[in-house]
């Protein structure tokens, strides 16, 4: 089972941009698809973006849609994803999250490896 760390979180000022990383370790990078979850407080976890193995399809949530970069390296087993234009409602603790096989998926009971989740602020 692959093992995660994101990094790149922190505060930012509404209209600005974040750059988070996840680390991946332990197994196969490239045979998972990849997504980010995020989690507000007093929310349920939520889709954000994911992208399958080849870094060929991509899904996006609405709300980010044309904000917001998912990306994979596969020789660095690594998954990025850029967010530019922040609003505040992007505030939540971002999780980075590996699921074992082909197709993408927006559910997260079906991601088999989780990071430990990043921190991401976005004042007005």
């Amino acid at each position: 089972q692959v093992q995660l760390v994101e990094s790149g979180g922190g505060l930012v000022q509404a209209g600005g941009s974040l750059r988070l990383s996840c680390a991946a370790s332990g197994s196969t990078f490239s045979n998972y698809v990849m997504g980010w979850f995020r989690q507000a407080p007093g929310k349920e976890r939520e889709p954000v973006a994911a992208l399958n193995r080849g870094g060929t399809s991509t899904y996006y949530a609405d709300s980010v849609k044309g904000r917001f970069t998912i990306s994979r390296d596969n020789a660095k087993n690594t998954v990025a994803l850029q967010m530019n234009s922040l609003k505040p409602e992007d505030t939540a603790v971002y999780y980075c999250a590996a699921r074992y096989g082909v197709v993408i998926s927006t559910a997260a009971d079906n991601y088999n490896s989780w990071g430990q989740g990043t921190q991401v602020t976005v004042s007005s």
